[in-house]
């Protein structure tokens, strides 16, 4: 079949199509992928073109970049790329897009965190036969991808469905900081001004926001001061609930559930008296002016704009997974006043911090049947030259000598028991961006030892050191979380044929205890009166199924 035939679609069965199935997908093949068939051995690189669907960053291209070039060369790939944004509201709808018209590519090659596959789309279109499971390719032409998801036990159930085949190839980002969200940073400069220490409990707390708020702690003479603040991706509620009851929430936009796991069974924490007690104590902090008004609804630029604001800083504390989110690195040297609390201790000697798995479930590597048999070999010897520590760095950073190099004398790893292996070379602020790399397109085979095998400055309060400042600062919050209680929804799949109806409860769910949440915090429920028909609400909207669902789910998955 030439090239031009396999990518033609009539309009009337993509439109039937995309009635049928809203924007679903829509299979550019009669038939699916045959997996009893052992694939051709091919040897060498034949000259293939590969159609790719990628999110594209404003200051990048991704036909010009310096490892595009470098792989077309050694793997005798051209790339045609279809480009999406970094927004991925806009990218997920041009994604689903693209499947429903039936004029989709040979490779999405997506990031987790602007719109990645779902696993149940994985399903869904994997048994359509518009996805090519990814298990005899991998086997004849990926040892590199065999190796690590044999290392890597957890992966390799992320990456694989109830039925044994891999539709899609997860990316396994193990970022140490990110797997604990909920952490709080707080001007240390403010506190010694006053007097104060870091607080240890929740009262501590509301005393050291007082301070903030009362003593002119920032000497402008002004009442400018904003005791704690957040924004609707770097959510607040996580840090302070663990005070209460766990809280698995991330604050990064990647896990909004409550869901827990207690002695086997799957429950949730936002109908608990523990949950109650949170909300009624951040009632309270909000009702004194501690909290900002807009830490529930700004965007993350507004609360950098409060960070970043003043001759003199306006920002007491931000709950955010890195202080950079919240203060920018600032020639007046502000940011280096910023340093992690550790978790808090409650009124019931509840001391908890939420626990995130760093790898999101779902897919970014996915091949389609609009893909040859040459190009999906193509294509998998490429993603296993990406699982290699010089394609991985290649592939990530970009060019040795330009964005990377090997490390010098006297280099220290961020992990001080390991021996550096690279270092990033700083691009000038405000330059041209190098153009360099795939960066998250390709940050796949990143295990702990990877990226803790990376050089960097032993001053943590220096831009160079950052990275070194999390670590450090994720120390204080690793080990607070409840692992009795964790639910591994990472390599739970649920049922295709129900993955609509979970899909709507979750939502609905998880955006009713956000909104009801926040309603109980600013005042406008009354916690006392309004508690009892909250959790109603709850049970109207389906929670007892949604609960059945995940359980049968997790019932289903091998190796708890």
């Amino acid at each position: 079949m030439t090239t031009q035939l396999r990518r033609t679609k009539s309009a009337a069965v993509a439109g039937l199509c995309a009635l049928a199935l809203g924007l679903a997908a829509c299979s550019g093949s009669d038939t699916p992928a045959d997996e009893s068939k052992p694939l051709p051995t091919v040897t060498g690189n034949p000259a293939v073109t590969l159609d790719v669907f990628a999110p594209q960053a404003a200051d990048w291209n991704l036909s010009t970049n310096d490892f595009t070039q470098k792989v077309k060369k050694q793997f005798n790939i051209s790339f045609k790329w279809q480009t999406s944004t970094f927004d991925g509201g806009p990218a997920k709808e041009k994604r689903q897009i693209s499947l429903a018209s039936g004029d989709y590519p040979d490779l999405y090659l997506l990031i987790p965190w602007v719109d990645q596959f779902t696993p149940a789309e994985l399903m869904k279109l994997g048994n359509q036969g518009v996805l090519v499971p990814l298990n005899q390719l991998i086997d004849q032409y990926g040892p590199n991808i065999k190796k690590a998801l044999d290392a890597e036990p957890e992966w390799k159930a992320m990456a694989t469905a109830p039925d044994g085949k891999i539709y899609g190839m997860p990316q396994w980002v193990d970022c140490y900081h990110c797997s604990y969200q909920g952490k709080l940073w707080m001007n240390t400069a403010w506190l010694k001004k006053l007097g104060l220490e870091q607080p240890k409990t929740t009262e501590d707390m509301r005393k050291v926001l007082q301070a903030f708020k009362t003593q002119d702690p920032n000497g402008n003479g002004k009442a400018d001061e904003i005791p704690l603040s957040a924004s609707v991706r770097d959510a607040l509620i996580p840090y302070f609930m663990n005070a209460f009851i766990y809280d698995p929430q991330g604050t990064s936009g990647n896990n909004n559930s409550t869901l827990v796991l207690k002695d086997g069974k799957v429950d949730m924490q936002a109908n608990k008296d523990g949950w109650r007690e949170g909300l009624a104590y951040l009632n309270s902090l909000y009702k004194e002016g501690l909290i900002d008004k807009g830490a529930f609804t700004q965007n993350p630029d507004a609360l950098q704009q409060q960070g970043d604001s003043g001759k003199a800083p306006l920002l007491g504390s931000a709950a955010v997974l890195h202080l950079g989110i919240a203060v920018s690195n600032l020639p007046d040297g502000r940011q280096k006043q910023y340093d992690a609390v550790p978790p808090l201790t409650g009124p019931q000697g509840v001391n908890h911090t939420g626990y995130n798995f760093p790898s999101a479930p779902g897919a970014t590597f996915v091949l389609t049947n609009k893909a040859t048999q040459e190009e999906q070999i193509q294509a998998i010897k490429l993603l296993d030259y990406i699982f290699t520590d010089e394609g991985q760095m290649n592939a990530f950073w970009g060019t040795e000598g330009k964005t990377w190099k090997r490390p010098e004398a006297g280099d220290v790893a961020l992990d001080k028991s390991l021996k550096p292996t690279y270092k990033v070379i700083p691009q000038p602020e405000g330059g041209t961006p190098p153009n360099s790399g795939w960066q998250a397109l390709a940050q796949y085979n990143n295990t702990e030892k990877y990226r803790n095998s990376e050089a960097i400055a032993t001053d943590i309060y220096s831009p160079s050191g950052y990275e070194r400042r999390l670590f450090e600062a994720t120390k204080l919050y690793e080990g607070k979380e409840d692992k009795s209680l964790i639910y591994p929804y990472w390599k739970v799949w649920i049922d295709p044929t129900l993955a609509g109806e979970v899909a709507t409860l979750q939502t609905n769910i998880e955006n009713y205890v956000q909104q009801n949440s926040l309603q109980f915090i600013t005042g406008s429920k009354n916690i006392d009166s309004d508690w009892d028909a909250y959790v109603k609400g709850l049970e109207g909207l389906g929670l007892k199924r949604y609960l059945e669902i995940q359980q049968a789910a997790y019932d289903k998955m091998p190796n708890k």
